[in-house]
């Protein structure tokens, strides 16, 4: 039950961008709204399955960590089709043209991959075999942030909250791999 209500929470940025988009119809560019509005929640939910390893010996949040990548996954994975459907509408000539002219895409589908690779192997059997390479969502957090700048061409406060967080975690990260090392 408490699983079911988990799903249900993380799914109200979805029912609310569907019902923004299709009831209100007060968007001016919706393919804009959708990737800066599908891009914000895969970054805050990628941030939150970080945070919750970092706060565990406070707070343990871990059975949910799954479930939380999982949904940063699924929003990343919206703006991929986003992309993909709406704005290039499935024309490869396109993708490939809007690659090469904007290399903030590159970066984006590289963070996508290493997204895609964590939620594919994140089945307990093959999670036990791949998870080294989850360590790689520091990469791809990195990495999601230069995709967004240079997307936006600016920062704006959340980036600047997005930046903050963002070094916050690293500090974190690499005092706790320093205590775990002594």
């Amino acid at each position: 039950m408490k699983k079911f209500l988990l799903i249900l929470g993380f799914l109200i940025p979805f029912f609310y961008l569907t019902y923004e988009i299709m009831v209100l119809q007060n968007i001016n560019d919706p393919i804009k709204y959708i990737y800066t509005f599908t891009g914000v929640s895969a970054i805050v939910f990628i941030l939150a399955s970080i945070i919750i390893s970092l706060v565990k010996n406070f707070v343990n949040f871990m059975k949910y960590r799954k479930i939380i990548g999982l949904f940063g996954f699924f929003y990343a994975f919206l703006h991929f089709l986003n992309f993909v459907i709406l704005d290039a509408e499935i024309s490869l000539e396109f993708i490939i043209n809007e690659t090469v002219k904007k290399p903030f895409i590159y970066l984006g589908m590289f963070s996508f991959l290493i997204i895609l690779l964590m939620a594919v192997s994140s089945t307990k059997n093959l999670y036990k075999q791949y998870n080294k390479y989850h360590k790689l969502v520091y990469i791809s957090i990195i990495s999601l942030f230069i995709h967004t700048i240079m997307a936006q061409k600016s920062l704006v406060l959340i980036d600047w909250i997005f930046i903050v967080l963002v070094l916050i975690i690293g500090i974190l990260k690499v005092y706790q791999y320093k205590l775990f090392f002594r």
